[in-house]
């Protein structure tokens, strides 16, 4: 992938993941009297909530690195082992980090 394609994906990403953000942190519910049943769905719709502003977050520490890297050259280049990053990987995740196979090996450690 060219620099001015995955500069231009990276930049629509950070936007995209920055409104999903904004979003999550609003209230969604309104100021209205509730039963407990309410109280209980809310707690479940805030825990959901949480877990997709937890992973929007990561997502987007993760687009702003690739952001980093681009600008430092390095882009495309995994951060393990720095052989390059293969081209179908970038075009289907353009924040990867790493190749396949140093991104399989540090998925085994978790």
């Amino acid at each position: 992938m060219d620099v001015t394609t995955a500069r231009e994906r990276l930049q629509d990403m950070l936007a995209e993941l920055d409104r999903s953000i904004r979003v999550l942190r609003g209230d969604p519910v309104g100021v209205r009297e509730r039963s407990a049943a309410d109280a209980g769905a809310d707690l479940t719709d805030n825990d959901r909530a949480q877990a997709m502003l937890t992973a929007a977050t990561a997502q987007r520490r993760a687009v702003v690195e690739a952001m980093r890297r681009l600008e430092d050259g390095v882009y495309g280049r995994c951060v393990d082992c720095a052989q390059p990053v293969p081209e179908g990987r970038l075009e289907a995740r353009p924040e990867a980090a790493r190749c396949v196979q140093c991104q399989g090996k540090r998925e085994r450690r978790r």
